[in-house]
């Protein structure tokens, strides 16, 4: 299958022809259609389309003025559940949220927090696959780890994929929406005594699970100070409970940011509390397309993580606008709906829950395109390191990088595991050698054909 076929699902040959056409676009830019300022917005599928994707190729030259998609036919978007706004419009305003929206988010908040507090016992209660599914692979030394939670703690986790990303010692890590803990007391073994894992939930009873376990988890792993603390409060609202400037190196979530209302508060926070070069790891599900009202408002999807989920293209405008590096994704998978009644309300949409990385960096001058060498000193990952779904970098192989991939290896925790050149300037020899590729578009993660 070449790259044209991967690129939707059900595809059309008019799409094939413009996805030839593109010379990159995972992205929407900012304000591409007749209604936002400049007259441009990411414009929208066109209604009654049988193929989407979650993401399209991510680009190797970030060409920020270049970088949308361009449906054809699609025209300026249609006016329907969103308001006479376009939607672009409507995600970069800011403020904005008036009585009715607050009264709204708090009628979610309390409807979340009595699914996953009184409704759901375990996993086995879900009504669809958004918070059970797993992307790849789990490395043998995050296992490890996993088996060592109490079963309990397990028992009540309601995740939709893995957040545990790689070099992880010392590191600080925030875990946003953290439930029972499983995530938190995992990480909190791979960071060491000397790292530290704080997990937030607005669901008390699910921070009294992971409070009880505390004392059990730190005897296991023969830690003399707990390394983990939970707290009780809003993802969306970190100053409130104490969460200071960046002061994390990490930030993870867990199948929660679709649960909050204000997702691009969320984002903001999460900005907030990084240290510059730190990263926000996180699976969330996306829609592919905006929801209907009728989903919007279904308290069982939104507590099934579906009803609050994002529409795909609107994940980069919200960190462009905020100063994140573009989303790179690392996995996908499609959700599955196990109850006939809910699939009626979906329809024609539908989902995935994908896993993301989202960059904080410095502000630094231009980047460059790279030649890198993985030294393979990351634990669990000696052989080859699956950054994304662009890139593995193999032990001892030089692989050439764009710009952006560069300036985040530079920039991040990673900077150490990595001997990093200009093009042009002589590497030491490797074993093998892999010039820049092309690919991935998102969807062959998707795509059985």
């Amino acid at each position: 299958m070449n790259s044209n076929s991967l690129f939707l699902v059900g595809k059309t040959k008019e799409r094939d022809d413009t996805a030839q056409q593109e010379q990159s676009g995972l992205w929407g830019q900012v304000g591409d259609c007749g209604e936002a300022p400049g007259g441009r917005c990411p414009p929208r599928e066109p209604a009654g389309a049988a193929a989407w994707s979650p993401g399209r190729p991510t680009p190797r030259e970030p060409a920020p003025q270049d970088i949308r998609p361009a449906w054809p036919g699609a025209g300026p978007p249609e006016r329907g559940a969103w308001g006479a706004g376009c939607r672009c419009t409507q995600i970069l305003e800011s403020g904005g949220r008036g009585d009715m929206a607050a009264s709204r988010d708090a009628e979610i908040w309390k409807d979340v927090q009595t699914y996953y507090g009184q409704v759901l016992k375990k996993s086995g209660d879900l009504q669809t696959s958004a918070c059970v599914t797993t992307a790849r692979l789990v490395p043998r030394h995050i296992q490890e780890a996993l088996r060592n939670v109490h079963e309990e703690v397990t028992l009540r986790y309601y995740g939709c994929g893995l957040v545990i990303p790689e070099c992880l010692e010392n590191c600080w890590i925030l875990d946003l929406g953290s439930g029972s803990g499983r995530d938190c007391y995992a990480l909190s073994q791979l960071v060491g005594e000397t790292g530290h894992v704080t997990g937030i939930d607005m669901t008390e009873s699910q921070v009294e699970v992971a409070k009880k376990y505390i004392e059990y988890h730190m005897e296991k792993y023969g830690f003399q100070t707990p390394n983990v603390t939970f707290l009780h409060g809003y993802i969306e609202k970190l100053e409130e409970i104490g969460i200071k400037d960046e002061s994390y190196d990490i930030v993870i979530s867990n199948c929660v940011i679709n649960l909050v209302p204000d997702k691009q508060a969320v984002l903001q926070e999460v900005y907030r509390v990084l240290k510059h070069g730190g990263e926000l790891y996180f699976s969330d599900v996306y829609a592919s397309l905006e929801l209907p009202e009728e989903i919007r408002t279904h308290k069982i999807l939104w507590g099934e993580c579906l009803g609050g989920a994002l529409y795909w293209k609107d994940l980069a405008v919200l960190a462009q606008k905020i100063g994140f590096c573009p989303p790179r994704l690392v996995t996908a998978n499609l959700i599955t709906v196990q109850n006939k009644e809910l699939e009626r309300v979906i329809g024609d949409c539908r989902f995935v829950s994908a896993t993301f990385r989202l960059f904080k960096l410095p502000k630094t001058g231009p980047a460059e395109r790279c030649q890198v060498i993985y030294n393979g000193g990351i634990t669990g990952h000696e052989k080859e390191l699956i950054f994304d779904a662009n890139f593995t970098f193999k032990e001892g192989e030089i692989i050439e990088v764009d710009k952006e991939t560069a300036a985040i290896l530079k920039n991040s925790r990673f900077a150490k595991d990595f001997l990093i050149r200009p093009i042009g300037e002589t590497l030491p020899t490797c074993s093998g050698c892999s010039a820049l590729e092309s690919k991935v578009n998102p969807t062959w993660l998707l795509c059985s054909e």
